[in-house]
């Protein structure tokens, strides 16, 4: 892994296509937000970022593969943006209704939306970018 820190409100790391990742991932988050003061939804954003990194890993990054993970403040400071590059050929489905208790999956989307302002998927050539949005301030 190797984190690439760009002007001061953007952070950029890759990261291996693996489960491990996924705390790594939360740890890279969380440390961003801390830096920029953004802790007044981290609970949100910290919670995203883990269902879309878990995404990206079982339905998004093919063997062999990494993903990138890209989080910015932008438009002035007023919103900080998640997201999550892969280059798998997945398509992105949310759940249509909420599975059920015995059920491993199908919730993460459905927080996504929930929990962010906005969210959504941009094409990426290979792959994809799923983000969301948090409105600050």
């Amino acid at each position: 892994m190797n984190e690439t820190t760009q002007p001061p409100y953007l952070r950029t790391n890759f990261y291996c296509r693996d489960r491990s990742s996924v705390p790594v991932v939360r740890k890279f988050t969380r440390k961003a937000l801390i830096e920029w003061g953004c802790e007044e939804r981290a609970y949100d954003m910290l919670l995203c970022v883990t269902e879309l990194a878990t995404n990206a890993l079982r339905h998004g990054v093919p063997p062999g593969r990494g993903f990138r993970v890209k989080i910015s403040l932008e438009r002035l400071e007023t919103a900080l943006r998640i997201e999550l590059h892969d280059s798998g050929d997945g398509e992105v489905r949310m759940a249509d209704e909420l599975p059920g208790v015995e059920e491993e999956g199908g919730r993460g989307l459905l927080l996504v939306s929930a929990l962010a302002d906005k969210w959504g998927v941009a094409e990426r050539n290979p792959g994809k970018i799923v983000w969301c949005e948090f409105t600050l301030g």
